[in-house]
């Protein structure tokens, strides 16, 4: 897992939002530029797949309900800050 802010442990505890999930985010998770210094992981429908592909059906279905998540990277690598995704991501 990548260096967490106390900020990131703090929304990953309060959120619900598991390690194994940001695991998951930071290795399939599609990435956009914030235009701000930071990257937003999430999974979209590609991402989806390629975690589908990798892991297998049943290990997929343990976590497809998490996968609503996304993360925040700055600009070195840190993990700002996760969340739940309630509307799209904005890919300019």
């Amino acid at each position: 897992m990548q260096p967490l802010t106390r900020h990131a442990s703090i929304r990953m505890q309060q959120r619900g939002i598991t390690p194994d999930t940001v695991d998951a985010l930071l290795a399939y998770g599609a990435k956009e530029y914030d235009h701000r210094g930071a990257r937003v992981v999430y999974f979209d429908k590609q991402a989806r797949s390629r975690m589908l592909a990798k892991v297998g059906v049943a290990h997929y279905k343990s976590i497809e309900g998490k996968l609503n998540a996304y993360a925040v990277l700055s600009d070195g690598g840190d993990l700002i800050t996760v969340g739940h995704r309630h509307k799209r991501i904005n890919r300019h």
